[in-house]
């Protein structure tokens, strides 16, 4: 039998959305060709695998291309489940997937304009800062009854959110740590103190076509 290669995943180190398809992969113990791309110079294999031209991308030993972090994830994890992110009854399953809907939809829009306001053509992102702290208190609220955001162990949501509210937390890191959020900002530390995240934010050469330069 002829094994097949493994999958070929594009990514940016410092993307949120490629992190947290990293975290999972991982967490799978799925072997992977690391390809890490230059966001202003973009690999033509990866604009022929997935046009829309954003990470991460994932290309199948068959083919096939996930494009989007959550697919990615429930690919992953739907192989592989060593510790357990999936298991729970459905309530549990909506409860994390709802609170992820929360963070890539209105946090995550108010994320973009606080960490990035001239893009939108805002003076600063201070408004957009104070309409995304709903988001980070109902976290904290979670984080005050149990260790991680779904209960007593990290899984699915913590991997999922994390990403962003480490970008939240360091767009303005004294202005984050003198907010409410003791137990936000400790469950944020011991993500970024993990020995998964060091595996995830591992330093790959840029990705150049069949060749490679230091990123």
């Amino acid at each position: 039998m002829v094994a097949l290669s493994p999958p070929i995943l594009y990514s940016f180190r410092r993307c949120p959305y490629a992190m947290r398809a990293r975290l999972a992969l991982q967490a799978a113990g799925q072997q992977v060709q690391h390809r890490e791309i230059a966001l202003k110079n973009k690999p033509a294999e990866m604009l022929r695998a997935s046009p829309k031209g954003s990470v991460p991308v994932l290309v199948l030993a068959d083919g096939s291309v996930l494009e989007e972090s959550l697919d990615i994830m429930r690919w992953a994890l739907g192989r592989n489940d060593p510790q357990g992110w999936l298991v729970g009854d459905d309530a549990y399953h909506q409860d994390a997937w709802d609170l992820i809907a929360r963070n890539d939809g209105d946090f995550k829009f108010h994320l973009d304009r606080y960490k990035y306001p001239h893009r939108y053509g805002l003076a600063d992102g201070v408004t957009h800062r104070e309409l995304a702290r709903g988001f980070l208190d109902v976290l904290q609220a979670r984080l005050a009854l149990h260790s991680y955001l779904a209960g007593a162990r990290f899984g699915l949501a913590d991997a999922a959110i994390a990403p962003f509210v480490r970008q939240f937390a360091h767009t303005d890191v004294a202005w984050f740590a003198a907010q409410p959020w003791s137990n936000l900002v400790q469950w944020l530390q011991d993500f970024e103190a993990s020995a998964a995240f060091a595996l995830v934010m591992e330093k790959h050469p840029v990705w150049q076509g069949d060749t490679a330069s230091a990123a």
